[in-house]
């Protein structure tokens, strides 16, 4: 297994394949909460909190990794939720830089 903390996204403009499914699959292990979605096509966890303020200072820390690593997850708010959504668009599919995100969110709760 690799420290995907640690890692850091490289810039993807597209022209390599997105990820296999049992390469997204043997990934997820390092982000057991994630689930890999439409056949390997996107990495996806569902957050609850207790407020409203909660999820808020939650998003302003994916919105840090997010501008740190320059890549975005799609966001469902709700009271006391928020769903994200990564996937690299340049490719159509999944690329170790979900998983990094994944991992650097997952790292705002410990």
């Amino acid at each position: 297994m690799t420290d995907l903390r640690k890692r850091k996204c490289k810039p993807c403009e597209g022209g390599i394949p997105p990820m296999t499914s049992e390469e997204a699959r043997e990934l997820q292990k390092e982000v057991p909460a994630w689930e890999v979605i439409d056949d390997g096509q996107g990495l996806r966890r569902i957050f609850t909190f207790a407020n409203h303020y909660e999820v808020m200072a939650f998003v302003n820390g994916v919105a840090w990794i997010s501008h740190r690593e320059d890549h975005h997850p799609h966001q469902n708010l709700g009271y006391s939720r928020c769903e994200l959504m990564y996937t690299t668009h340049a490719v159509e599919g999944l690329t170790e830089n979900d998983f990094i995100c994944a991992a650097k969110v997952d790292a705002l709760l410990d």
